[in-house]
């Protein structure tokens, strides 16, 4: 069962025995709640927990939990109606109204109810995560003189150089000094599209491409316009007429196993991309998201178009978010040119510096033996998983077609039948038992079918996979079975 599970179950038996106690009343021991649920201490440490926060139990170090004295009287909840009319004030002048719409992310990150496959995750399952290595990594990284002074604004220097290696290669095409620390992809993401791209101009975007991307820039009040891919990556002669019929001097594009499709550019595509962007006096906003996250079977994986970009066309993104735990949010911005004094100043603006220590145990992390033993690991695991997905969608789901396998990343881009929509499966993959995620969000414009995106990546093994594919069949036919005269 997975511990979020059992914390969940723990948690509603605890609550439901509250009322056995007055308030201020003692309840068992830790040791007392591990024997007789025959649950780990952790996960009756993390319930507790959770009862705290709720304000049920007050915990004492050293003594205990004890139930909490009962609530004081809700106050009378205000009239906040006035703020539809602020908030939307500003649609009278800006070219292209600000809105905030975060429900094609919130679909990766929430957390499925307990016991339900969750194939809509955006991250590694714990047990995939290095978790050891990263509290370890803390640890030394806590005792480091100064560890918790204030850094440069742009960054340690010893993790800016290892950036830099990692994006330029061992030519040493990119230098410590044309990188950015950044506070995850997320974050870079939103430096680089507000530094590069005013209100109301119109941005290129992969169609499809990552939701997170697409609301980034919806509320920065810029007009995402598609340019669609195929298994070799976005297409140049449609990238062209893009930039031509709209004037954009942006590109976002993920070139290497891209989010959702999994393509990676071509070799004969990643210069003509470059060339058509400088052509345009253009900036490729490249997101290097996984790169880390590529599976045992792929062989040498292209370097990054930062590598090959000595005009300063390529702002290159990278984190170490995906490779370890949704909570380390450490990236990199890479750019060359008068750019990079613009990407510092906003991100300076926005949030001042990265904390040091985070950035410290970046370096401890990086730098440990335990950093490629963990790389090889979910390398050999994610191959392993996607080759488990793929044989159970073919077994019993082959009408949903898999145009593309890829060999990294940690999902899988399926392409429903004219007859099945999205909507009404990915509703009824939940009342099933497995969260899906419906493709609809990774559009900006109207999409030509309808898709689902399956993540093999945030389960806990491929006994789930099996049984996720099996409740989506289910899912499927219950459908099916509606649409049927």
């Amino acid at each position: 069962m997975h511990e979020r599970s059992s914390v969940d179950e723990l948690a509603d038996l605890l609550r439901r025995e509250l009322n056995r106690y007055s308030p201020g009343g003692k309840l068992p021991s830790s040791r007392a709640l591990v024997e007789r649920f025959r649950v780990s201490p952790v996960t009756v440490s993390r319930a507790l927990a959770r009862l705290a926060a709720e304000g049920l139990v007050v915990t004492r170090p050293g003594a205990g939990a004890f139930r909490a004295a009962p609530h004081a009287p809700t106050a009378p909840a205000g009239d906040t109606s006035w703020q539809e009319v602020a908030l939307s004030a500003d649609g009278a002048t800006d070219l292209v109204p600000r809105s905030v719409d975060a429900s094609g992310v919130l679909v990766s990150l929430a957390a499925p109810p307990p016991g339900v496959t969750e194939f809509n995750g955006g991250y590694l399952h714990p047990s995939l995560q290095p978790e050891r290595a990263l509290a370890a990594a803390l640890a030394r990284a806590g005792r480091r003189p100064g560890a918790w002074g204030r850094p440069p604004m742009e960054g340690l220097p010893e993790l800016r150089e290892w950036f830099a290696r990692g994006i330029g290669g061992p030519g040493g095409t990119v230098t410590a000094a044309e990188v950015l620390i950044t506070a995850g992809g997320q974050s870079a993401l939103t430096t680089a599209l507000r530094a590069l791209a005013p209100p109301g101009a119109p941005v290129l975007v992969e169609s499809p491409t990552y939701p997170g991307m697409l609301a980034i820039a919806r509320s920065s009040g810029l007009r995402p316009v598609p340019v669609p891919v195929d298994a070799d990556g976005v297409r140049p002669a449609l990238l062209a007429d893009a930039f031509r019929a709209s004037g954009a001097r942006v590109l976002v594009c993920q070139p290497l196993f891209q989010n959702p499709t999994g393509a990676v550019l071509s070799t004969a595509r990643r210069a003509e991309v470059l060339r058509i962007a400088r052509a345009a006096g253009a900036f490729v906003v490249e997101d290097d998201f996984v790169r880390r996250l590529v599976h045992e079977d792929a062989g040498p994986l292209p370097p990054p178009l930062a590598a090959d970009d000595p005009d300063g066309v390529v702002v290159h993104v990278s984190s170490l978010t995906k490779a370890t735990s949704p909570s380390f949010r450490v990236g990199a911005l890479a750019a060359r040119g008068p750019v990079l004094s613009r990407l510092r100043a906003i991100q300076v603006v926005d949030s001042f510096f990265v904390p040091r220590p985070l950035q410290e145990t970046a370096l401890e992390l990086v730098g440990s033996p335990a950093w490629p033993r963990h790389l090889r690991t979910i390398s050999a695991e994610l191959r392993t998983r996607r080759e488990t997905m793929t044989a159970a969608l073919r077994l019993h789901l082959p009408e949903l077609a898999l145009p593309h396998v890829p060999a990294g990343g940690y999902h899988l881009w399926l392409r429903l039948p004219e007859d099945t929509g999205e909507a009404a499966l990915s509703a009824a993959a939940l009342r099933a038992g497995v969260a899906v995620t419906p493709g609809r969000p990774y559009f900006s414009a109207e999409p030509p079918a309808g898709h689902l995106r399956l993540s093999f990546a945030a389960v806990a093994g491929t006994g789930e996979i099996g049984e996720g594919v099996r409740r989506l069949r289910a899912a499927r036919d219950e459908v099916a079975g509606r649409a049927a005269p």
